[in-house]
């Protein structure tokens, strides 16, 4: 106890007590860094409490999660960890639940949904940390071009819209990136968008649902096999699909704010707007968050909380959010966004938040089909695919994972 009262006092000395926190970078390059935001509002937490010293260190997102991994497993676990899966450690007993570290009004600030999305096992382990969710980009100049008047509503306008700009010369009338890096986000849309998704209510995979199936044979026949992706969805990754759009090659995509800032930059004039569906707009969008996560082993619970309580306040959540276009976790940092016709751009996604879909983060077995999908979907929308027996394979492979987890 005299260690950890120490640790909170305000005068150096033996209580002095050092956090490690390790995070992703968000920057696309050194100048907008991570470590740029994260050294100001360290500098300003330790000038207000002279007892805690913040150690941060930033990693791209190819090498943060297995940095964090490799630090647990040499029992050198860190203070903090701000990275995209907890339950692996959650399950492992390994962190401190939310409420053992955030007072209840930073802990009843989260947005629900996100807070919801937190939980492994009813308790919340993970905190939210940056989200986005998903919209329809179409450029408007390509669309005037072919005469298209309004954005797409359904997956009909969808293919029928592709149609039109694939007449008038388009490359790649709607971009399908189902490439290895990010196959498991464009699945889920789509998903969504046919009324199916990833796990029923209890959170049993559904990977080969009716809705599914039918989903990704309404993809293969009515835009794959009629040449409206410009090319092989699998051979396609999201980074491909959002540079083609910047080049002004790409008609249409589902996108996530970031890719605002890199139309702007070329100049491209685009619109966004909900995911169309099957028979309207899609039953919900889908939402993204990477976590903070405490862990238990350096034992520094009290000045964790502090800490935590001074990165989730309403100041510091809207300056990352706004830094990397992203949307805040918070509901005092989303109000204030809503209220700020400077980020009116983002508006359209932040109404969304409340009622997207997230992965299924809570559970152990999530890296590996998300591994599996990333592998195996783009097969399934290719002419002479079986979109069917692809998605029953990846249910074989969640069913045995998720019955290895429970020990059956």
């Amino acid at each position: 106890m005299t260690l950890t009262l120490t640790g909170c006092g305000s005068g150096p000395g033996d209580g002095d007590v050092t956090l490690k926190l390790v995070a992703a970078d968000y920057g696309d390059s050194a100048a907008n860094s991570s470590q740029h935001y994260w050294d100001d509002l360290t500098r300003e937490f330790e000038k207000k409490h002279p007892g805690i010293k913040i150690d941060v260190d930033v990693y791209s997102w190819t090498d943060v999660d297995k940095k964090v991994e490799d630090m647990v497993k040499a029992g050198k676990a860190p203070d903090l960890a701000q990275i995209g899966a907890y339950a692996d450690y959650a399950a492992r007993g390994q962190l401190y639940s939310v409420d053992k570290l955030l007072s209840i009004p930073t802990e009843a600030d989260f947005t629900q949904s996100l807070a919801d999305a937190g939980e492994y096992q009813r308790v919340p382990y993970g905190m939210p940390f940056g989200a986005s969710t998903r919209r329809l980009f179409y450029n408007k100049k390509l669309f005037a071009q072919a005469g298209i008047t309004s954005p797409p509503k359904t997956w009909d306008d969808i293919a029928q819209d592709a149609k039109l700009l694939k007449d008038h010369g388009v490359k790649m009338p709607f971009a399908l990136p189902l490439g290895p890096e990010e196959t498991q986000a464009e699945t889920l849309m789509w998903m969504l968008g046919g009324g199916g998704g990833y796990t029923d209510s209890i959170g049993k995979y559904t990977l080969d649902s009716p809705q599914n199936v039918k989903t990704f044979e309404w993809l293969q026949k009515n835009l794959v096999a009629k040449g409206l992706t410009g090319g092989d969805p699998a051979k396609v990754n999201r980074a491909d699909a959002f540079q083609g759009f910047a080049d002004g090659e790409v008609g249409m995509l589902n996108g996530h704010p970031t890719l605002m800032k890199q139309a702007e930059a070329k100049g491209v004039d685009y619109g966004t707007t909900a995911l169309p569906g099957s028979n309207g707009k899609a039953k919900a969008t889908m939402g993204v968050t990477d976590w903070m996560m405490a862990f238990k082993q350096p034992g520094h619970r009290a000045q964790v909380g502090q800490f935590l309580d001074f990165v989730y306040s309403k100041k510091n959540v809207l300056k990352f959010s706004s830094t990397y276009g992203l949307l805040p976790v918070t509901v005092s940092a989303s109000q204030e966004m809503m209220a700020d016709d400077r980020y009116s751009k983002l508006h359209g996604f932040l109404e969304q938040l409340a009622g997207a879909e997230f992965y299924p983060a809570d559970k152990t077995t999530w890296p590996l089909v998300s591994k599996t999908l990333k592998a195996k979907m783009g097969a399934a929308v290719e002419p002479d695919g079986n979109p069917s027996a692809v998605l029953s394979t990846i249910q074989n492979t969640a069913d045995a994972a998720d019955n290895a987890a429970s020990g059956e």
